[in-house]
């Protein structure tokens, strides 16, 4: 198996992602590209458009639900398709009442989809936590995700 990467699991009715890096941002970053694999063939992406994404969680789980609900937000309603996803930061905040999140920036590229060149897959409709995990073991991020489509 490589260092990172994603892959299709099977499921009944919806879409299984299984990511994995080396890092937490890695695995992150690839949950994504699976996330957008399944709208259409990432490869054909081009960088043209950056933005810079910062999202919180009150756990590992809820910010992987939070940083794919993010991205596909801007799927949905600017009609980006993104296939570059940078992990600049992932730190532990606090606030005045002593309740703590986890917080990741990044910044992600791509384009707006155009029809002509972008495959039209699948249309992902939500990011749900049916059987997510993130699991670190021996040196490795594991992160599943289903994805309702």
């Amino acid at each position: 198996m490589c260092e990172k990467g994603f892959e299709f699991l099977d499921h009944t009715a919806d879409v299984l992602v299984k990511a994995w890096g080396r890092t937490l941002p890695e695995a992150l970053s690839e949950i994504a590209r699976g996330m957008f694999e399944i709208m259409t063939d990432t490869s054909k992406i081009e960088p043209t458009t950056a933005i810079e994404i910062e999202v919180c969680g009150f756990d590992l789980e809820n910010l992987v639900y939070r940083w794919l609900e993010e991205l596909l937000y801007y799927h949905d309603s600017k009609n980006l398709v993104f296939g570059e996803f940078q992990v600049v930061s992932i730190e532990e905040k606090s606030s005045g009442d002593n309740e703590k999140s986890i917080c990741l920036k990044a910044i992600v590229k791509g384009e707006v989809f155009n029809r002509d060149k972008h495959e039209s897959r699948t249309v992902v409709k939500a990011v749900t936590y049916h059987n997510m995990s993130v699991i670190r073991e021996n040196d490795k991020w594991t992160i599943t995700v289903v994805f309702d489509i």
